[in-house]
């Protein structure tokens, strides 16, 4: 899928857990868990405005874009 999903990387920034995350944005761990293993297919705005208010960051620290030729 050429949609990355970067929530680990932003986590580790702010140096918070899935956990601690869950708690505040009221989302279950399994529910962010699928969006941290890039296994979601699709995500609520509401969903992505709670979680970059959490973390404090942009809509783009969490989602990239990578093309088929970027991939490694």
């Amino acid at each position: 899928m050429p949609i990355i999903v970067n929530l680990d990387v932003m986590l580790a920034k702010r140096k918070m857990t899935l956990s601690q995350l869950s708690e505040q944005v009221d989302i279950t761990i399994a529910n962010l868990s699928v969006l941290k293993t890039n296994k979601a297919k699709a995500v609520r705005f509401s969903t992505l405005e709670a979680v970059c208010k959490a973390l404090d960051c942009q809509p783009g620290d969490i989602l990239e874009y990578v093309g088929e030729g970027d991939r490694e």
